[in-house]
Formats: structure tokens, sequence, C-alpha cells
């Protein structure tokens, strides 16, 4: 009978999940504008360390092309405790991202 309770333990921590602080991350500032017209811009921050922000616009390239040129970033807080951030555009030139931990070409 031992050996089933030490056996069912052994079962039990090698199962167990290791704590996601993520799980109780709390929204503190949410902002959304989009009406669907000509644009939009959106922003929010999370309680573990999780932030966004983006916001785009209605370009006009030529008589018949119209796109959106979008910019924004994110940053959140890695395994090692460090705070990365991601800064980005995609416009007429293509998505570029840019970040201190972000190797370039």
């Amino acid at each position: 009978m031992k050996v089933i309770i030490v056996f069912a333990a052994v079962v039990a921590l090698a199962l167990a999940k290791p704590y996601d602080p993520s799980k109780d991350a709390t929204v503190l500032r949410y902002e959304n504008d989009n009406i669907g017209l000509d644009g939009y811009k959106y922003a929010y921050e999370t309680s573990d360390g999780q932030s966004a922000y983006a916001q785009g616009e209605l370009k006009n390239f030529g008589p018949e092309t119209n796109a959106v040129v979008s910019q924004g970033s994110f940053s959140f807080v890695g395994e090692d405790g460090v705070t990365y951030t991601i800064n980005w555009v995609a416009d007429e030139n293509g998505f570029r991202a840019d970040g201190a931990h972000v190797p370039t070409a």
C-alpha cells in the first residue's frame, strides 16, 4: 500500500505544472479607437509587465492605391526578468522591427 501512495505522489509531482504568473495578470489600461474609417489606435498594459501600442492610418499611394500604414511597439518581461521592447513600422517599405535585443543585418 505504501508503494502505491509513494508512486501516486511521484506521478502527481511529475505532472504538476510550474506556476505561470501571466495567468493571474490583470488589465491595468485598455484603449481602443477603431470605428473602421481612416485608421485605428489601441493600447494596453497588464500587471505582469506586458504592454502594447499601435496606430495606423489610411494612406493614399496613387489614384487607385490606398493602404493602412501602421506603427507601434510591444513590451514583455522575459524569463530572465528583463523587459524587452520591440518597436515596429509597417508601410510602403515593408515591415521593420527593432529592439535592443533584435539582431540587425
